[in-house]
C-alpha cells in the first residue's frame, strides 16, 4: 500500500483527485458505518435542506475524504516546489509578525485539507503541533514524516501535556491546533452545534489562557476539480 502510494504521488493533482473521487465511491457502497454516521449528522445540522441534497452532500464527503488520503502522498513525497504550487497561503505575513511578538494558536478546523496545508506552511514558519499516535504504525510513522520534513518542527505527544506546548508558544513557535476532537465529559462542555448540543473541548480557551496568546483562525481548503489547496488565515481573535 505504502508504494502504491508513493506511486500515486508522481501524478498530476488532477489525476490524483479524480482516482479519489472514484475510489471513495466505491467506498460509499462499502463502509455502510460509517455512511449511516455521516447521514445522521447532515440530518441534524440540516434538517431543511431535502433529502436528495443531504444526500448528495454526503457521496461527496466520501469523495472528498478519499481523496485527501490519497493526496496525503503528496505531503510525504513531493519536492519543495511542487507543495509550494500546489498550495496558496493566505494572511501568512500577518501570523509572522503576531508570532514575532507574542505566543500565537493557529486553530485550524478538521478538514481535509489540513495535512498538505501544514506541509506547506513548515515551509514558512517554525510551529508546534500536537498528534494522536496512529494504530498502525507504518502509517504513523508517515504522519510524522509528513509533518517534520521541512523547518524545525516540534511535533509532541498528547501524552506530553500541555506544558510543553505553551512553553514552545512562548518561545516564539506558532501552535497548529487541530480541536475539534471529543475526548469525553471531563474535558468537554455542550455547546450548540447548528443547534444541536454537542461535547466541545475546552482546550482552545484553556491553552490561550495559559499561554496568554492570540488565536488565529485558519481554513484549511482542498480547493475542486484538483486545482490545488488554500490555507486562508484570518485575523486574530486577542
Amino acid at each position: 500500500a505504502v508504494g502504491l502510494l508513493w506511486l500515486l504521488h508522481l501524478l498530476p493533482l488532477a489525476a490524483l483527485a479524480a482516482i479519489g473521487r472514484g475510489l471513495g465511491a466505491v467506498l460509499w457502497r462499502l463502509a455502510g458505518e460509517r455512511r449511516r454516521v455521516v447521514r445522521t449528522n447532515l440530518r441534524l445540522c440540516f434538517p431543511g435542506l431535502p433529502e436528495g441534497e443531504r444526500e448528495a452532500l454526503a457521496r461527496e464527503h466520501f469523495k472528498l475524504v478519499t481523496r485527501s488520503f490519497l493526496e496525503r502522498s503528496l505531503a510525504w513525497w513531493a519536492g519543495e516546489a511542487r507543495i509550494r504550487r500546489l498550495v496558496r497561503i493566505e494572511g501568512l505575513a500577518a501570523v509572522k509578525a503576531l508570532a514575532a511578538s507574542r505566543p500565537s494558536i493557529l486553530l485550524v478546523p478538521h478538514f481535509v485539507g489540513l495535512d498538505l496545508c501544514a506541509t506547506r506552511l513548515a515551509l514558512e514558519i517554525d510551529a508546534v503541533s500536537i498528534y494522536a499516535n496512529q494504530k498502525n504504525a507504518v502509517l504513523n510513522r508517515l504522519l510524522l514524516h509528513g509533518r517534520s520534513r521541512f523547518g524545525d518542527q516540534l511535533l509532541l505527544s498528547r501524552q506530553e501535556g500541555v506544558r510543553t506546548t505553551v512553553k514552545a508558544m512562548r518561545a516564539g513557535r506558532p501552535f497548529y491546533y487541530l480541536p475539534d476532537q471529543d475526548y469525553g465529559a471531563r474535558d468537554a462542555i455542550f455547546a450548540p452545534f447548528f443547534g444541536v448540543p454537542a461535547a466541545t473541548i475546552t482546550g482552545l480557551s484553556r491553552l490561550a489562557r495559559l499561554g496568554e496568546a492570540a488565536v488565529i483562525p485558519c481554513i484549511a481548503r482542498m480547493e475542486p476539480g484538483g486545482h490545488g489547496y488554500t490555507l486562508q488565515i484570518g485575523q486574530p481573535w486577542a
